[in-house]
């Protein structure tokens, strides 16, 4: 069985919500979602603080929600997708396990097409906002992640199943070492 911290990380869009939730379901964790708490917390959406406190102000509340929440013992943790922009949460994401739920910025851009919830994607062009985005954080991504998965097309179930199973082979080979 898993157990200790899971946190995840990826882009808009990149399903961490909804895999976050079904993942710590299975696994019997509790589940938390960095926006949602943010949301929780303040009593306003995160469209608002970004409307009155700009990115600036939105990101010095998510690291001090992610310092608290990584504090935590045994969660599934669905960070912001900008979350690993700040060296400090990176810091703070090494006590657990890091999945990064990977996607196209093609697959990004029809998840998130309809979506006005996302600050960073109101723009006119919202296909070339994305890509610039991956430019910029997939290399942080990655530098965080114990695990990468490719998310495509695949049911929730499955995509929960394949990051249970990549994350019980992590496991097996922490233990050879």
């Amino acid at each position: 069985m898993i157990s200790g911290n899971i946190f995840l990380v990826g882009p808009m869009g990149s399903g961490k919500s909804t895999i976050g939730r079904q993942l710590a379901k299975k696994l019997h964790l509790k589940f938390y979602d960095s926006d949602r708490e943010i949301e929780k917390r303040t009593g306003v959406s995160i469209s608002w603080i970004f409307e009155m406190e700009g990115e600036a102000g939105f990101r010095e509340r998510e690291q001090k929600i992610i310092a608290e929440l990584t504090a935590m013992e045994n969660i599934v943790l669905a960070t912001g997708g900008g979350a690993v922009l700040a060296e400090e949460n990176r810091r703070n994401l090494k006590r657990g396990k890091v999945v990064y739920l990977a996607a196209s910025a093609e697959q990004l851009f029809r998840r998130t097409s309809r979506d006005t919830s996302r600050p960073l994607l109101q723009v006119g062009d919202r296909r070339q906002q994305i890509k610039l985005l991956m430019a910029q954080r997939d290399p942080l991504y990655r530098e965080v992640a114990d695990v990468v998965l490719q998310t495509g097309d695949q049911s929730v179930t499955r995509t929960v199943n394949a990051v249970i199973k990549q994350l019980q082979q992590l496991k097996t080979k922490d233990n050879e070492l």
